[in-house]
């Protein structure tokens, strides 16, 4: 898929969650719910030259999924300290994959309020 493809489908993901919204941050898109939870590097960044993306998560949830799948899983630059998990998304992407990883991420930053109206949709 090309880089254009993989941003249009995270940015579906990302804005299909109440209240996301899009900015660019450090020349990339970014999706926020009051904070930041996913920044998109279609074309890659820095030593990662190919398409991926960083995103928040839970507790203990980076260190799991990088060893669970070290092909597919980094710890990204800067905000790998804080927990934050990168995947790749060149080959073939486990698009369910990205998903449930976007929800989680913006679960992890949203405010109460917002979880409330995903937690409503989710019911409905």
């Amino acid at each position: 898929m090309a880089g254009g493809g993989i941003e249009e489908r995270v940015r579906a993901i990302c804005l299909a969650l109440p209240g996301a919204t899009e900015r660019v941050s450090h020349g990339a898109p970014a999706f926020f719910a009051g904070k930041q939870f996913v920044m998109l590097w279609p074309h890659g960044h820095h030593d990662h030259d190919f398409p991926h993306l960083w995103c928040a998560a839970p507790p203990g949830a980076q260190e799991g999924f990088i060893t669970m799948k070290p092909q597919r899983f980094f710890r990204p630059p800067y905000v790998g300290s804080r927990g934050w998990l990168g995947m790749r998304l060149d080959g073939r992407v486990p698009w369910d994959e990205v998903e449930v990883l976007c929800e989680d991420a913006y679960r992890a930053v949203a405010p109460k309020k917002m979880l409330a109206m995903l937690d409503a949709e989710r019911l409905t």
